[in-house]
C-alpha cells in the first residue's frame, strides 16, 4: 500500500510540473474548458467564404423585416471590405444593425472565416445595444482568444440532420447552439419559393430567450426566414443587393 501511495504521489508531482511548464492548469481559461477546445490553425483557412448555405461577398447587403410584440423591426446586414486578424486568421467583418419602429436598438460587428473543408467559423462580435441614441449595453461581445472565448461554427460544410454544434463560446456570456432539423425544407418568402433548404434550431445555454428556427436556402446563401418558436413571430429576408 505504501508503494502505491508513493507512486501516486510521484504521478501527481509529474502532472503538476507538466502543467506549470505549459503555463496552464488543466482547466485553464486560455483554452476554454475541457468540454470545448477547437484547434484553430491559420493555415487551415481560406480568404473567401463561399459555403452554399452561408456565403459572404464583400459589398453585399441583406435587408430583413419582421413584426414583434413591440413593433416593426428592420435589420440590415452588410458584408464589408474590412478584415480583422483573430487567432492568426484574417476574418471577414460584417456590419449588422437593427431598428425598432425606426429607432436604432442594436449594432454589431461580426467576424467570420471559412476553413478549407468548407465550415464557416464565427470568431467574435462587438455588440452594442441602444436606447434613445445611447449605448446601454455591450453584453454578449466576445473575441476568440480573449478572456477564454473561442470560435464556433456558424455553418457546417455538409450539415446533416442530427448535427448539433456550438456557434460561439464565451463561458456564461455567449453560448449559442444550433441543431440541424432538416435539409429538405420548402420555404416561401417575399424573394420567392425555395426547395431543399436547411432548417436549424438555434438556442443558447445561457439565454433562455433564444429559441428560433432558421432557414438557409441556396442560391441566396443566407438566412431567409427566422421564426420565434415561442411567439411564432417571423423575420423575413426582403432583398439582397450588391455594390
Amino acid at each position: 500500500m505504501k508503494k502505491v501511495i508513493m507512486y501516486l504521489a510521484i504521478i501527481a508531482v509529474i502532472l503538476v510540473i507538466f502543467f506549470v511548464l505549459k503555463g496552464a492548469s488543466p482547466m485553464s481559461p486560455k483554452t476554454g474548458d475541457q468540454e470545448y477546445s477547437p484547434k484553430i490553425d491559420s493555415k487551415d483557412f481560406i480568404s473567401s467564404i463561399n459555403n452554399p448555405f452561408y456565403t459572404l461577398v464583400p459589398g453585399q447587403t441583406f435587408t430583413y423585416k419582421g413584426k414583434t410584440a413591440n413593433g416593426v423591426e428592420k435589420n440590415t446586414t452588410i458584408v464589408t471590405n474590412k478584415t480583422k486578424n483573430i487567432l492568426g486568421v484574417a476574418t471577414v467583418e460584417v456590419w449588422d444593425r437593427v431598428w425598432l419602429n425606426d429607432s436604432l436598438i442594436e449594432e454589431t460587428y461580426d467576424w467570420y472565416a471559412q476553413d478549407k473543408d468548407g465550415n464557416v467559423w464565427y470568431f467574435g462580435e462587438d455588440s452594442k445595444e441602444y436606447e434613445d441614441g445611447r449605448v446601454t449595453s455591450t453584453k454578449g461581445s466576445w473575441e476568440g482568444g480573449m478572456n477564454g472565448a473561442l470560435p464556433g461554427i456558424i455553418m457546417k460544410a455538409h450539415p446533416a440532420v442530427g448535427d448539433s454544434y456550438r456557434q460561439e463560446y464565451f463561458k456564461g456570456e455567449a453560448e449559442d447552439m444550433a441543431d440541424v432539423l432538416s435539409v429538405t425544407e420548402k420555404v416561401t418568402t417575399p424573394l420567392g419559393t425555395f426547395s431543399n433548404c436547411l432548417k436549424t434550431h438555434d438556442w443558447s445555454k445561457v439565454d433562455s430567450n433564444l429559441n428560433e428556427h432558421k432557414y438557409y436556402c441556396v442560391p441566396i446563401g443566407a438566412v431567409i426566414l427566422e421564426v420565434d418558436v415561442d411567439s411564432g413571430a417571423k423575420t423575413e429576408l426582403l432583398s439582397v443587393s450588391n455594390k
